[in-house]
């Protein structure tokens, strides 16, 4: 934690962490990456049902239907419990604490009833437009879908780099596939306290890198973490030691097909959360466009 800690690099009352690595240099740069106009969605599609990957189902009621003769709108309301593993979202900094600190130092106690005090995802009202680098790591090793519980270390990181040419930098938004949605469809749901991601090593090698924001298409860590007393130390380390906020969720296999037809990884990535004052985090649809 002290090893990786971006604490006061902004500045003792920051509260957007790495996003101020997307300078309008980088926003500029990331807007000439668009050459098709193509755009893919990395939002995976809602869904109401409970399952085991899905405790807390999104909730769609229809208030006023096509069956009322005397109006001429239709309306509905929506109901989401988004953190854990069912829908894309993006954490706040302040998701978090450690010791009772979250990022910056902050006291985890300023979360209340009423929301969190600082780092609130309101800090990011402004949107998300940057270069999004996507590491496939089941098409670094000819599998269509990792197994839950693999870990991804930044050995096979390093791989991509060379594999594909691309170094990751500074101001970058970084995907990690393990090809989650893609053994779901083929297999149903499972328990996440098993799933693919990276084990906590990889944290110091996205430091070194400079990046904004981390996302993957399951919870980012490796679940079992591997590392005793530590449920999610990549959560930990990204959130509260370098102000990297996360994209939990992602549905990367359309952009996967994508980017491998053109080999091509990188593109522009787009998404803005909900301007919730004291929110958490955020439901989002973030877009890919090459």
């Amino acid at each position: 934690m002290p090893e990786l800690s971006n604490w006061g690099r902004w500045g003792k009352d920051d509260q957007i962490g790495t996003v101020h690595l997307i300078t309008p240099a980088k926003r500029r740069e990331a807007a000439a990456l668009v050459k098709e106009g193509y755009s893919v969605s990395l939002a995976h599609d809602i869904e109401t049902e409970k399952a085991a990957d899905n405790s807390s189902p999104f909730s769609h009621t229809m208030l006023s239907t096509g069956a009322r003769p005397d109006g001429q709108f239709v309306l509905d309301e929506y109901r989401v419990s988004y953190h854990g593993y069912a829908h894309t979202h993006m954490d706040a900094l302040c998701h978090m604490a450690w010791h009772g600190k979250m990022f910056n130092g902050f006291p985890q106690t300023d979360v209340t009833d009423r929301g969190a005090k600082e780092l609130a995802v309101t800090g990011y009202k402004n949107g998300i437009f940057t270069r999004g680098v996507l590491i496939d790591i089941p098409h670094l090793k000819n599998v269509p879908y990792l197994e839950p519980a693999t870990a991804i270390y930044p050995e096979d990181l390093d791989e991509w780099e060379r594999k594909t040419g691309i170094k990751i930098g500074s101001g970058d938004v970084v995907l990690i596939r393990t090809g989650r949605w893609a053994r779901r469809k083929l297999k149903g749901p499972w328990n996440p306290a098993q799933i693919a991601g990276l084990y906590a090593s990889c944290a110091k090698w996205l430091k070194q890198r400079d990046v904004a924001i981390v996302g993957s298409d399951a919870a980012t860590d490796v679940m079992p973490s591997r590392v005793p007393g530590v449920a999610q130390p990549m959560h930990q380390l990204l959130l509260v030691a370098m102000g990297t906020p996360i994209l939990d969720n992602c549905d990367l296999e359309e952009l996967a097909n994508a980017a491998a037809q053109r080999n091509r990884w990188t593109f522009l990535l787009t998404t803005a959360p909900l301007p919730v004052p004291g929110g958490t985090g955020s439901p989002l649809n973030p877009i890919a466009t090459f």
